[in-house]
């Protein structure tokens, strides 16, 4: 009876921890979704009146982010060192013209609130959002009139974005291959004259070639210059709280809407429409100033990359370790030296991997194979495969203990049983043990990305940065760039959470991409976990 009690204790106690993992769980993907996701619901726009003690009003426009009816009143607000006064904290936008784009208001008396149905709000591509009452639209300084002027205004804004999606195929597709088949062609005469094959007719070959590629350049140039001229002739005018008119061009627009007359269905369309346009634009390509495209393209690139060197250089140590090593004082030292190097701070990999693989491995690569692009580094920079060999060297201790665990709760009547009937080691090995340590290197692959995918400072130094003029992927041969930098999700709020100008207005942007990165993480462990267990139930019935 006492070990049957003890025994329930034991096992209230581990449901009760359990419990408190998963509300925690919860408790975080409910606050970084509350905090970041709720950015992308169309909130009202309120115009405030506060009225000034010597007469006279002032006016404001914005969201409101906060109001507070008793707050203390600062000392030195108008000579006030007492008392309580109303605190608002207004979003009011047009940052490029009428700078803080956050107002924090004290006013003794409440202030005059209404939502004037005709306000609209646009996302620029830049200097955040803009609020005022849409005026009209210009082209080439003509005022342009339409019976619905709000259809109008979506229509040429449609109409913008898809010649600015043509003149971004133009430059990253059309003359990134030009671009790419000029330099081949310039290898090719340069190895021809080191060669001495370099003739006359090599030479006219060469010229004809590149006269046809520079013909070609100078129509894709003169087709994006048209395209350019074309999207920039939209002006839209738009008239501020203080009554001032401002021409925005509609190249600058990413999207506009008037909050206050939209109906629920609506601003539910206009919120699902804004959370794919963060999920899927990117800045590099001017879509939107907080586009996450590139950072979750670059991080599950990564990722991918670190599991496909990482899974087989820890499953071979753990072979090794377990099946072939023997006990001895060799392998004792070697698990110590794994053990140890799983507790090695992550900014000492990062500082290993910018010393050994950019710098040396990199540098000798350079010199081997691209010396004709030095001192222009090719591959003696930080880039996508340098990370993600750091991070695959960060997590190598991981997948070996993991994997070796695994190795260990094989009985070892099984590989007696292979062996007695013929097999040899390595035969056993392949067809018997690994199958069954498989669940077990996946558990270890799962620890690796979870691990992999949240790490940062070592990324910092060998290959993540802010913003990428293109991704490691594209249509330019050989298609995958691994010495092309890349933007990473953790780098990414890091950057909005720390080094913003304009920390108020990313903030939801935190929330939003760590909760990307979240869910990210949890999307791959959740398909490693469903193809552990289908491989643990596939070879249970082996070890009964």
């Amino acid at each position: 009876m006492k070990a049957m009690r003890q025994n329930d204790r034991w096992r209230w106690l581990t449901a009760g921890a359990v419990a408190v993992c998963l509300l925690a769980f919860t408790l975080l993907i409910g606050l970084l979704a509350w905090q970041g996701v709720r950015a992308f619901w169309p909130q009202g726009v309120d115009l405030y009146t506060f009225s000034q003690p010597e007469g006279g009003e002032t006016r404001l426009l914005g969201e409101t982010l906060e109001h507070q009816r008793r707050f203390p009143a600062p000392a030195d607000e108008q000579g006030n060192n007492g008392g309580q006064v109303h605190r608002y904290l207004i979003k009011t936008g047009n940052r490029d013209w009428d700078a803080p784009d956050f107002r924090v208001v004290y006013s003794r008396a409440a202030a005059k609130v209404s939502q004037p149905p005709d306000v609209i709000v646009l996302q620029r591509r830049s200097h955040g959002q803009a609020y005022g009452w849409f005026v009209g639209l210009r082209e080439d300084n003509e005022e342009l009139t339409a019976q619905d002027p709000d259809a109008l205004l979506h229509q040429r804004l449609g109409q913008v974005q898809m010649l600015v999606r043509q003149a971004n195929q133009i430059r990253r597709v059309d003359m990134a291959r030009l671009n790419s088949q000029r330099e081949e062609l310039d290898e090719q005469a340069a190895t021809d004259r080191t060669a001495g094959r370099f003739d006359l007719q090599a030479e006219s070959e060469y010229q004809a070639n590149q006269a046809a590629l520079q013909r070609r350049f100078n129509q894709l140039s003169e087709t994006l210059a048209s395209l350019q001229q074309q999207s920039q002739r939209d002006l839209l005018i738009l008239r501020d709280v203080q009554g001032n008119e401002h021409a925005i061009p509609l190249t600058e627009i990413v999207d506009s809407w008037k909050p206050n007359a939209m109906t629920l269905t609506s601003k539910t369309g206009h919120f699902l429409h804004q959370l794919w346009r963060f999920v899927s634009d990117s800045p590099a390509g001017g879509e939107s100033e907080s586009g996450a495209f590139p950072a979750i393209f670059g991080t599950v690139l990564m990722v991918l990359l670190m599991s496909v060197v990482v899974m087989p250089l820890g499953v071979i140590a753990a072979i090794w370790l377990h099946e072939y090593a023997g006990r001895n004082a060799l392998t004792r030292l070697v698990r110590i030296a794994v053990v140890n190097l799983a507790g090695v701070p992550s900014i000492v990999y990062g500082v290993f991997g910018l010393g050994f693989f950019v710098w040396l491995a990199g540098g000798t690569i350079d010199q081997l194979f691209f010396a004709s692009a030095l001192p222009n580094p090719t591959f003696g920079t930080p880039g996508l495969l340098w990370a993600s060999l750091t991070l695959a060297l960060l997590t190598l201790p991981v997948v070996i203990v993991a994997t070796e665990e695994g190795l260990s709760r094989i009985p070892n009547s099984l590989r007696q049983g292979s062996l007695a009937l013929g097999a040899t080691q390595a035969e056993t090995l392949w067809n018997v043990v690994l199958p069954m340590a498989v669940p077990a290197m996946l558990t270890g692959l799962i620890l690796a990305v979870a691990r992999a995918a949240g790490e940062t400072a070592p990324l910092m130094l060998v290959g993540v940065v802010k913003m990428v003029p293109e991704l490691p992927v594209d249509a330019v041969f050989p298609y995958l760039h691994l010495d092309r930098k890349f933007m990473h999700l953790g780098f990414q709020i890091y950057d909005l959470a720390f080094q913003s100008p304009n920390i108020e207005a990313d903030r939801p942007l935190v929330f939003a991409t760590a909760l990307l990165l979240v869910l990210i993480i949890l999307s791959l462990n959740l398909l490693a976990m469903g193809l552990r267990h289908r491989l643990r139930e596939r070879y249970r019935l082996m070890t009964q």
